[in-house]
């Protein structure tokens, strides 16, 4: 996995929101999230709510399931709920985190979230999904032209059958009027 990949992994969706949480940023940083926790707490001011909100119990709760962490040891139970940042955020703490590794990281971290709102706003194409929906409008195609084909020739076959009865009357009128007559009128002797 490249870095993207990584940082994409750990960008998640929060009250409709992508954002990324204070441990993963604070181990992307190279620094504890305590540290990091307290910086964000001197310059609040820089962190509106759009920016940054704290979890709730429950949606910690629901996060942990989502997240491989372990269940035993220090950690499992935390004094305060993490802190998610969404993309702002992110963006505002290389302002408050002072050093080159946490500008190189909030570099990479602002990719990551540009390209998951690439991936969404223009999914990757389904090929196999595209091949199967071409091929069955071409199928609904080719049965609609054999159908209008049948219709054609049940209605040239009708008309052929109309011109050979027409034609076979005809005939019989022909032989009928062959047939000798008699004269109607004077005959004039030979």
């Amino acid at each position: 996995m490249n870095e993207v990949e990584i940082i994409q992994s750990k960008i998640y969706e929060i009250r409709g929101q992508k954002v990324m949480l204070d441990f993963d940023l604070a181990e992307m940083y190279g620094t504890e999230t305590k540290r990091l926790k307290e910086t964000v707490r001197r310059n609040i001011k820089r962190f509106p709510s759009d920016f940054m909100f704290e979890l709730t119990k429950d949606e910690y709760l629901s996060l942990r399931s989502q997240i491989a962490s372990l269940n035993k040891g220090r950690g499992q139970h935390p004094k305060y709920m993490p802190f998610a940042f969404t993309e702002h955020g992110v963006a505002q703490l290389s302002s408050v985190l002072n050093s080159d590794i946490a500008i190189e990281i909030n570099i990479q971290i602002i990719r990551a979230f540009i390209a998951v709102r690439q991936m969404i706003t223009n999914p990757p194409v389904d090929r196999i999904g595209l091949l199967e929906t071409q091929m069955k409008e071409l199928k609904e195609y080719i049965e609609e032209v054999f159908t209008d084909y049948n219709d054609i020739n049940e209605d040239t076959r009708i008309q052929l059958d109309l011109i050979n009865k027409t034609l076979a009357e005809l005939q019989v009128q022909k032989k009928l009027s062959d047939k000798p007559r008699n004269p109607v009128g004077f005959v004039k002797p030979k």
